[in-house]
């Protein structure tokens, strides 16, 4: 009788962590397969030539953020929308804005930043802009925006 305790005791427990991964696999999917079609779509367009990196940036319009490198051999970050009515494809050559780096410096020069969690580069307002999500000293969730081309300050969301 103990033994068929235990051996359904771990069936079930066995069943329920292959039932979460399986969910949590297909949840993830749709964000894959957005991504997939967004690299094929620059790289077939040519507006890249090799794609080094791809994320889901959501604001007032969602998009799939894919950096690369043009023909010319500039990194380059293209905007292709997922949602929103008449919404073009955007695009910026990096060296023309801050950087990665710039953006997260300048974040930890105005906050006590404990941890930066994302850092994504993202499209609002014909602007793009750098989205950076930290935590600060009280474990308290902000997000602050910063306008790729100038580095000021566009929105802040402060202790959520």
């Amino acid at each position: 009788m103990k033994r068929w305790i235990i051996f359904i005791s771990v069936f079930i427990l066995s069943l329920s962590l292959v039932i979460s991964l399986f969910v949590i696999w297909k949840a993830g999917q749709p964000f894959s397969d957005e991504k997939d079609k967004a690299e094929q779509l620059v790289l077939s367009e040519k507006k890249l030539t090799d794609v080094t990196d791809s994320e889901i940036y959501s604001g007032t319009n969602t998009y799939v953020t894919v950096s690369g490198n043009d023909v010319e051999g500039n990194g380059k970050a293209v905007f292709i929308p997922i949602t929103g009515k008449d919404v073009a494809i955007e695009e910026v050559i990096l060296k023309d804005g801050i950087s990665q780096k710039q953006a997260i410096e300048a974040v930890q020069n105005e906050f006590e930043v404990k941890e930066v969690l994302h850092t994504k580069l993202g499209w609002e307002q014909d602007n793009a802009v750098w989205e950076i999500t930290f935590l600060n000293e009280n474990d308290k969730l902000n997000y602050v925006y910063l306008s790729f081309e100038t580095g000021k300050w566009w929105k802040r969301i402060l202790n959520m």
